[in-house]
């Protein structure tokens, strides 16, 4: 039985829980501090309701609250997260492959899992004078569109890959695939050479170079990719450096 908010007026449909993952939910890349009023807002709450339950989740630590007003996500909330097998696992089994990969080209050096239809990034390495890119720790990208998100869905269930391709396919760029027939030719490529690239689909300078990480159960868990400034014949030299990175990775691997 769902957790009623006592104090919910007769009729609002909404359990504690909804309205305390609402809350939560209003903060984004774009939105990282809010009013109190903007948090209701965007949390579809009266401000009465998301005072009580924002005052809540500040006594625990999951918001934080400025001296100016706003809320803010609290620390509390990546203590929980960091004891998510997904994130530290992997980011200890791939940040000295991934840092390896780093030293070799000095650029952007990522780390993504798959949740869901969507690429989620749990580490990255930059340098200074790497190709400048969208991605952070913890951003959303669609699969279609990025070279980790290739690399996960070549090994995704033929499900998962119906679903992407039977959805609009997002553009970024005049290059982004939009075609779901072509989607599916360019993940049988990625199976077939073990490598992703995802070549100014996000940004007309980059290209993305990935390779599917793999759990001791043999599924593909995480992909890792280096993303370099557009060049002719750059991807496929680091496509060999990428994959033995990937398979690194996947030996180092616990059981996830």
């Amino acid at each position: 039985m769902a957790l009623r908010d006592p104090q919910a007026g007769p009729g609002s449909g909404r359990s504690a829980a909804d309205r305390v993952l609402a809350l939560l939910g209003a903060f984004d890349d774009a939105h990282r501090s809010l009013t109190l009023t903007a948090l209701a807002r965007r949390a579809g709450l009266p401000l009465a309701t998301a005072h009580r339950f924002a005052g809540k989740l500040t006594e625990w630590g999951a918001l934080e609250r400025r001296a100016d007003g706003r809320y803010e996500i609290g620390l509390r909330l990546w203590e929980i997260a960091v004891l998510a097998r997904r994130g530290v696992g992997l980011r200890q089994a791939a940040l000295p492959f991934m840092e390896d990969l780093y030293e070799a080209t000095h650029e952007n050096v990522q780390l993504a899992v798959r949740d869901g239809l969507e690429t989620v990034y749990i580490e990255l390495i930059s340098g200074r004078s790497a190709v400048g890119v969208r991605t952070r720790v913890g951003a959303r990208w669609p699969l279609h569109a990025t070279g980790v998100g290739l690399a996960l869905l070549a090994y995704a269930p033929p499900s998962v890959v119906a679903q992407v391709c039977a959805a609009p396919l997002r553009r970024f760029t005049e290059r982004t695939i939009g075609d779901p027939a072509l989607l599916r030719s360019v993940l049988a490529d990625v199976r077939t050479s073990g490598v992703a690239v995802s070549e100014r689909q996000i940004t007309m300078d980059a290209v993305s170079v990935a390779a599917p990480v793999r759990g001791p159960d043999g599924r593909a868990v995480a992909a890792l990719s280096v993303v370099v400034p557009v060049s002719e014949g750059r991807a496929a030299l680091l496509a060999p450096a990428v994959r033995v990175a990937a398979q690194g990775i996947s030996r180092s691997l616990p059981l996830l």
